[in-house]
């Protein structure tokens, strides 16, 4: 990974099993699972249960906003290698969630400042016009990422921090 420029950073849309499969392989080289994926009871690390419920958990995303889970994800592909995964979640009441994350190797580069901006571009193509990140305000790196793009920004009780974008 070249230090001295930025990395080009584009999505693509996870639509099929095999990158679901690309997207798992980068996560466990580097990356831990709690901080790529749901909670599943276990002992630590990247067991076979994760792999299978990470599997699950994307596998059942395939439909996109219209399928059952309602989100939308992309693989972040930086210099065209897997650096994470970026969401879009429609909820019930209408909002959409963005949420992303990153392997531990291209953390702190831009990747995911470029990686929210692309799927703003995304997401107004599927007809969202408003995204809402939900972070918390410890989360520095993410805020950093979200903040050239927010509209509003609120500090909730909680500790948690809305990003409108």
């Amino acid at each position: 990974m070249p230090a001295t420029r930025p990395p080009v950073v584009r999505l693509q849309p996870i639509d099929d099993a095999s990158l679901v499969d690309v997207v798992l392989a980068a996560a466990v080289a580097d990356a831990p699972p709690e901080e790529v994926m749901p909670p599943v009871p276990g002992p630590p690390g990247w067991s076979e249960a994760r792999r299978d419920a990470f599997r699950a958990h994307h596998l059942a995303r395939l439909g996109g906003l219209d399928g059952p889970a309602a989100e939308q994800c992309w693989a972040v592909l930086a210099d065209d290698q897997v650096a994470g995964v970026v969401r879009v979640q429609r909820h019930p009441d209408g909002r959409h969630e963005v949420g992303i994350w990153l392997t531990n190797g291209w953390r702190g580069r831009g990747v995911g400042r470029a990686a929210i901006g692309a799927v703003r571009v995304e997401a107004a193509r599927l007809g969202v016009d408003e995204l809402v990140a939900v972070t918390t305000a410890d989360n520095a790196a993410a805020l950093g990422a979200l903040r050239p793009y927010a509209t509003r920004t609120r500090r909730r009780a909680d500790g948690t921090v809305h990003v409108h974008l």
